[in-house]
């Protein structure tokens, strides 16, 4: 897949041990691939964030896992149960991935999907409101 990079984000992946780089390769590729229009850009001076019309997701690598931030205000389906912290957070949600744990990269892009259709409706804040 193909798409504009940020250089920053690569510097960001790049210094990661090689069983973080490989998540964090394919969470990239799987957000580019929910919405070609998506764009990388560094927040919070070092995290990779992946917005269009607003947050869609950040990586954070830990010590055994790797973050995938989702900023859906609580709204995104999850029938897979692949999100594993923030449930009752009214901001964002998040994926812990472990070193060997497969992604669920047809769950995690459905939910792209559906944060960027919120995005695109004028955000979370907005929908959840009712203005």
């Amino acid at each position: 897949m193909s798409y504009r990079k940020d250089p920053r984000v690569d510097q960001y992946i790049n210094a990661l041990p090689p069983w973080q780089q490989d998540i964090c390769h394919q969470v990239r590729d799987l957000v580019h691939a929910a919405d070609p229009d998506v764009e990388e850009t560094i927040k919070r001076t070092v995290q990779p964030y992946f917005v269009l019309e607003g947050n869609v997701c950040a990586l954070l690598a830990a010590k055994d896992h790797v973050n995938v931030f989702l900023y859906d205000g609580g709204l995104s389906p999850d029938p897979q149960g692949i999100i594993t912290g923030g449930h009752g957070n009214k901001t964002g949600r998040t994926v812990a991935i472990r070193e060997g744990e497969p992604i669920n990269g047809q769950a995690l892009g459905d939910i792209f999907r559906a944060i960027i259709a919120t995005n695109r409706a004028g955000g979370w804040r907005k929908v959840t409101s009712g203005q």
